[in-house]
């Protein structure tokens, strides 16, 4: 519900708020982090912190498959706001409803727009590496393959146009998109679908045979820290950079919602807070189920 911790922590918000903006202000790349961690969190057992467990002796996290190891970033930030929340009012607010404001927060700080987030999530106590690979939809996915996986998950396929856009902003590994530039097919060695003249820039940035993990690049050249719609402009050029983005414009209706969004910004962020609110809601643990864990890394024993 919206206002949930107006009486039980009425800073809540303000707070996470706080410790998002010094972190994308020491680190611009944070808001792509938080907001592709809410997503993963949210696709994969629902928006209940799964994706925030470290792995223990016995079970292999979320956070440790190869979706998310060693990509996904940003869990210092989501600890630090705990650490204030838990100063401030203990044992009140849940790691899932942190992620989801900071996820807000990031939108918001890198040039989106603010909107109001739903609150009351519990945290869950289960976190399965192998639950990634079922639930979580890889770079390499066609049109078909990605609005099923959104249609799982009860979104629409142009809610999952309007969410791709997160792509916007933050950074790929090379090991997401070479196959694009060196061994696409018997035919072609190069993705035909990719612009040359991008591909070479790709080529440069990654390196054929490169076996260092930590080269990565944008995902959008332009203005890689703002959340705007060159995203779509890209993707219309032939610069997309994953299989899944560019993949939009393979099918009729797709390659519709890339042209209005590229066409409309302010019409593109509404959309896409609309879609984060309800994404927000998947599966979410409420009232006595889940806990409220203390620290975001581990459930309370």
């Amino acid at each position: 519900m919206q206002g949930f911790y107006r009486n039980s922590c009425r800073r809540a918000e303000s707070i996470v708020r706080g410790v998002v903006r010094s972190a994308i202000h020491r680190d611009s790349g944070a808001a792509a982090g938080l907001i592709r961690m809410h997503f993963h969190d949210c696709f994969v057992r629902g928006c209940e912190g799964s994706v925030l467990l470290d792995s223990t002796s016995s079970n292999k996290a979320e956070k440790d498959a190869p979706a998310n190891y060693p990509s996904l970033r940003g869990f210092e930030i989501i600890d630090a706001a705990k650490t204030r929340l838990e100063a401030e009012c203990r044992g009140v607010v849940s790691c899932a409803d942190i992620l989801a404001f900071a996820a807000r927060d990031s939108f918001d700080l890198s040039g989106g727009i603010n909107y109001d987030v739903l609150a009351g999530r519990r945290d869950g106590r289960v976190s399965l590496a192998s639950e990634t690979y079922s639930n979580l939809p890889p770079p390499t996915f066609n049109v078909d393959q990605l609005t099923r996986r959104f249609s799982e998950k009860g979104f629409t396929q142009e809610e999952m146009v309007t969410l791709s856009g997160a792509h916007t902003i933050g950074t790929s590994h090379c090991k997401s998109f070479t196959y694009r530039l060196y061994n696409f097919s018997r035919t072609n060695s190069q993705d035909p679908s990719l612009d040359p003249k991008y591909a070479a820039s790709l080529r440069k940035s990654c390196p054929k045979g490169s076996t260092d993990p930590n080269l990565e690049v944008p995902m959008e050249a332009r203005t890689p820290t703002i959340s705007d719609v060159n995203y779509y402009k890209d993707i219309l050029a032939h610069r997309g950079l994953f299989t899944s983005d560019q993949a939009l414009l393979t099918n009729p209706a797709t390659a519709r919602e890339v042209k209005s969004n590229a066409m409309s910004s302010s019409g593109w962020k509404k959309k896409f807070a609309a879609a984060m609110v309800k994404m927000g809601q998947i599966e979410v643990l409420t009232g006595k189920t889940g806990e409220i864990r203390a620290n975001c890394r581990v459930i309370k024993s």
